[in-house]
């Protein structure tokens, strides 16, 4: 958390916070011997203009504290909660430039509850710790040393006191910081079903599958809920037992002040002093006490905060990257081989081809083969485990990500949409898009139509595009797609929602488009009709490349794509 502290606060702001405080503690201290003074020398001796006087002093003084306190509490509050937002920014950002082997280590479940419950444990903490913490110490030991001025003597009943209260803390931190940290866990799997069953819903009643996922939901709750009881009734404990210690003290202080008093060791405003002090100290103690507490909780948030910004991207960008436009666009596979982060098996293995301007590639092959795997490592969404891609005669790991993506259009095998309009969806391909360049993208992605019936560009896309079907988020991904001007286009297996008769105007469609002529088009497919025109095709199985070129030369003599071909005919497919 400290280090977190260092990097996320303004020193300037909890400056400010510390004056403030130290001078609100300042007037606390000093109203105890105010009211003594008032007593011994006002009330006792019947000096009403003395009375009067300090009176006046009294209210002086606590409202200095009281606007101290307010600037305190400002800069305490504002500084913990520009740490939040600062916080969840640079982790946003930090996730928005990770690889996808790199978020596959945390999970989405995961990130969401770092980004948002963990952030808050922190922000609760900090607003406490430039409160509490800084202010309980001064009390405290001002406290102390002012109690100790006013009756040496009366100060070894509220230190056995506070030895009391170390060891009720101790005990209860011991438990407590463990079940933090497992609560912390807990939430995590908590937020991992609950975001299953949200995203599969239509699945689980598809299924009738309503009772095993409440029953699913209900263990993890009743786990989180039974860890959350036992955690905050041991918290709870702190608050009734440290009463009674404090109860206990004031007893004893009045009890061997009374006698004090009645062999005139000790005035009586000096009694009274010592107890506000007595008070204080101990409230002091209570305080950081409960901070302690709840340190743990947010320290083992902090922790898994630290751990997103310290893990390091797997792909970064060369020292000294060089810089390549679209021109005379070329694509090749050099020797690739790939494999996943904790696999042990090659995804991919020794993959070759090339591919220059106004060529369609297309990757064909059964499921689990390879296809969206080799699509990822061209836009360097994983990195090669050996071998090269080279754009241009360029390796693409000599570029920048940036560069590199400007060159590349992609749509992915599931259409993401994102809650707007239309028209800011299209913008996401390019952003200073003119509406008559939308409208021909929507056009060639056979999507004009239904847009139309909508409502035109501003009509509103809802969370991941559900008041579209299937075919239609497919075809608005890419559309969108298509309106980035790139060197090369790339469509993961974005056709499969559609229809024989759409699927094939749209990529003739593709094929008469002067920029897409000018660019290489990469079409991962399931159905032959889908690639049959490209002039290449790779024909994929268990990450192999065991056929390239034309669908005529692969229908002749290649026996795995003459195994899909047979199997669509069959089923009532096109050549």
């Amino acid at each position: 958390m400290i280090k977190l502290a260092k990097k996320y606060l303004v020193w300037s702001a909890v400056l400010a916070a510390v004056l403030f405080l130290v001078v609100q503690v300042s007037c606390d201290l000093y109203l105890p011997t105010v009211t003594s003074n008032l007593i011994n020398n006002g009330v006792a001796k019947n000096n009403v203009p003395y009375i009067w006087s300090e009176g006046f002093k009294m209210l002086f003084v606590t409202f200095i504290g009281v606007v101290a306190a307010g600037g305190n509490i400002y800069f305490a509050a504002t500084q913990s909660q520009k740490m939040g937002k600062k916080i969840r920014s640079a982790m946003y950002r930090k996730i928005m430039y990770l690889s996808d082997q790199d978020l596959d280590k945390f999970g989405d479940a995961s990130l969401i509850t770092r980004n948002t419950n963990d952030v808050v444990q922190i922000q609760n903490v900090m607003i406490q710790v430039l409160r509490m913490m800084i202010m309980s110490p001064i009390m405290l030991i001002g406290a102390m040393s002012l109690a100790f001025f006013k009756s040496p003597r009366l100060t070894i009943v509220f230190f056995a006191a506070l030895v009391v209260l170390a060891i009720v803390v101790a005990i209860i931190m011991s438990f407590a910081g463990p079940m933090f940290k497992k609560l912390q866990g807990q939430t995590d799997k908590l937020n991992l079903v609950f975001r299953e069953g949200l995203t599969g819903v239509r699945v689980i009643r598809a299924f009738n599958r309503d009772d095993y996922e409440q029953n699913r939901f209900d263990k993890y709750n009743t786990k989180y809920a039974s860890t959350g009881i036992r955690v905050f009734m041991l918290v709870s404990l702190m608050f009734p037992l440290m009463t009674f210690i404090l109860s206990g003290t004031n007893v004893g202080i009045v009890w061997f002040g009374a006698k004090m008093i009645a062999n005139s060791g000790l005035d009586v405003g000096n009694l009274v002093a010592f107890m506000t002090y007595a008070t204080q100290i101990l409230i002091s103690f209570m305080m950081l006490s409960f901070l302690f507490v709840f340190i743990p909780r947010a320290q083992a948030s902090a922790s898994r905060i630290n751990e997103v910004f310290d893990v390091k991207n797997s792909i970064n960008d060369p020292k000294h990257p060089d810089k390549i436009e679209k021109d005379n666009n070329t694509l090749s596979f050099d020797h690739v081989d790939f494999k996943y982060q904790d696999s042990k098996n090659l995804s991919l293995k020794d993959i070759n081809f090339s591919a220059k301007a106004g060529q369609t590639v297309a990757v064909i092959g059964e499921t689990g083969s390879g296809k969206s795997s080799l699509i990822d490592l061209i836009p360097r969404l994983y990195d090669v485990t050996s071998g090269a891609i080279k754009i241009n005669g360029t390796n693409i790991q000599d570029i920048s990500q940036k560069n590199l993506h400007a060159l590349i259009s992609l749509t992915q095998q599931k259409a993401v949409l994102f809650t707007g309009t239309v028209k800011e969806n299209m913008q996401y391909g390019n952003e200073n898009a003119s509406d008559e360049e939308i409208w021909h993208a929507l056009d060639l992605a056979k999507a004009s139509d239904f847009i139309k019936e909508e409502g035109g560009l501003n009509a509103k896309v809802e969370q991941n595009g559900e008041n579209f079907s299937g075919g239609q988020k497919q075809r608005l991904a890419i559309a969108r797609t298509i309106l980035k001007d790139a060197a090369i286009y790339i469509f993961d297996d974005s056709f499969s929602a559609l229809d024989f008769k759409t699927d094939a105007e749209l990529r003739q469609g593709l094929n008469k488009d002067e920029k897409i002529k000018h660019a290489i088009t990469v079409i991962v497919a399931q159905r032959i009709s889908t690639v049959a025109d490209a002039d290449l095709i790779l024909v994929l199985n268990n990450g192999e490349l065991v056929g390239a070129g034309t669908h005529k030369e692969l229908s002749k003599d290649n026996p795995y794509y003459k195994v899909i071909l047979d199997s669509q005919i069959k089923k009532g497919g096109s050549k």
